[in-house]
């Protein structure tokens, strides 16, 4: 399974950018994805995840700012994210795993595939 973050970039605060994450290897259909980020000198930390039957979980310093959705069809993964704030600066990455429960999607470790990361910044 490979997974191909994008939609990164420059953005003033208030503003708006979506990120993509395609993956390939497997059907998404089957799988729950989720986005992490990371600053640097922090941990990365759970920020959203989208599971195959559509539900989804937000950490809350994202709720109602962000939003995850998927295109199955498109085995893509989307996350909207508006209101962004210097302190979402971070570099941003999707992930899944075969074998993840729902009660584990906050944990980083329980991922076993990771995209590349795509770099967020928010400039004030």
């Amino acid at each position: 399974v490979q997974l191909q973050a994008s939609g990164g970039g420059l953005v003033q605060v208030g503003g708006s950018l979506r990120l993509s994450c395609t993956v390939s290897g497997r059907t998404i259909s089957m799988l729950h994805v989720g986005w992490f980020r990371q600053a640097p000198g922090k941990e990365r930390e759970f920020v959203t995840a989208i599971t195959r039957s559509y539900h989804t979980y937000y950490a809350d310093f994202v709720k109602g700012r962000f939003t995850i959705s998927r295109d199955n069809a498109k085995n893509t993964v989307y996350l909207q994210m508006n209101s962004l704030k210097p302190e979402d600066t971070a570099v941003y990455y999707c992930a899944t795993s075969a074998q993840l429960i729902t009660s584990s999607l906050g944990n980083k470790d329980m991922y076993h595939y990771w995209g590349q990361g795509t770099q967020v910044t928010v400039s004030s």
